[in-house]
């Protein structure tokens, strides 16, 4: 439809050329008009185990460059309702976390003065934190669906309260989430103690670990989860290693016996129509995975993100 940006299409240009954009989206620096901005945030420097996902936004971006703008599975044309544009990467300080904390707050403050939701590629799962304060800033706390291997609610790791071990700890502590309205999916692997999920449940957290949801489609869960937050601003946080390996071993965490792709896409795809705020992807590195299908993945998961959001009408 005319008057919105369009990604470039294959048969335009080659889609191994071009730009190194989201889709090949255009990439815009006036953020007056967008309805959704993609985003790179290229950090490492709050991870724990294999680092690598600073440079996770450039390979998705390139992996993006297969996706076409029609969803055949749910009719979904988000090009056609929604102005999107590629807004590049935020300039972090890759010396000094909580600087980069910092800027990641700063920089979303900025761009959620516009009507816009933005759409954010890690980067390690650090990031979540203070784009949720941010976005709580605008929002007020917010429904929380965080599909992930980990719960991320250690108090602290090396010393360290803000880390990519730590993010949904401090969320909850500083009420930028509501608690009773926090879904966390695909949990597993091992721990030091069972109150490594349960302490989070306490606070109200509803926890779904990957071996409960083994050979199960999870369209009723996404409904159910849907259902449950209702007209809330959402938030959506979503870490590659929630997949299993086999699917996604491009990442600094893995843990064997995850989701599997399908599994990622009806959780997804059900949450169609709610008050989404926000999303991430995060987690993919790159040096592990020298196939791109890690990234090819997640450059997928966030299109079918794109194609939930509110204003987009399946055709």
């Amino acid at each position: 439809m005319t008057g919105f940006n369009q990604p470039l299409g294959g048969n335009e240009l080659a889609r191994f050329s071009g730009p190194n954009t989201f889709m090949r989206l255009p990439q815009a620096s006036d953020l007056a008009g967008l309805d959704v901005a993609f985003l790179g945030i290229p950090m490492d420097i709050g991870t724990s185990w294999r680092s690598g996902t600073r440079f996770g936004p450039k390979q998705i971006r390139a992996e993006s460059a297969m996706i076409r703008p029609y969803n055949m599975a749910t009719g979904a044309a988000p090009f056609d309702r929604l102005q999107v544009a590629d807004i590049g990467d935020l300039a972090i300080n890759t010396f000094n976390l909580a600087d980069t904390i910092r800027i990641i707050s700063e920089s979303y403050d900025q761009i959620l003065a516009h009507d816009l939701i933005p759409l954010a590629m890690g980067g390690d799962h650090t990031l979540t934190l203070p784009v949720l304060r941010a976005i709580a800033k605008k929002s007020g706390p917010v429904a929380l669906l965080h599909v992930d291997a980990h719960a991320d609610v250690n108090d602290q790791m090396f010393g360290e309260r803000e880390c990519h071990g730590t993010t949904f700890r401090r969320a909850y502590e500083e009420g930028l989430i509501r608690a009773d309205k926090v879904f966390q999916v695909g949990l597993r692997g091992t721990g030091y103690a069972a109150t490594d999920f349960t302490e989070a449940q306490g606070w109200g957290f509803q926890i779904f670990q990957a071996h409960e949801l083994w050979g199960k489609p999870l369209d009723k869960l996404g409904q159910q989860i849907r259902a449950e937050i209702g007209t809330l601003p959402v938030y959506v946080s979503f870490d590659i290693d929630s997949l299993d390996p086999a699917y996604a071993p491009g990442t600094g965490t893995p843990e064997i016996g995850g989701l599997t792709t399908a599994q990622a896409l009806q959780l997804i795809r059900a949450l169609a129509g709610a008050n989404i705020v926000g999303c991430d992807l995060v987690e993919v590195s790159p040096p592990y995975d020298p196939s791109g299908n890690t990234a090819l993945t997640a450059a997928n998961l966030l299109y079918e993100m794109l194609c939930i959001l509110p204003g987009v009408t399946p055709h």
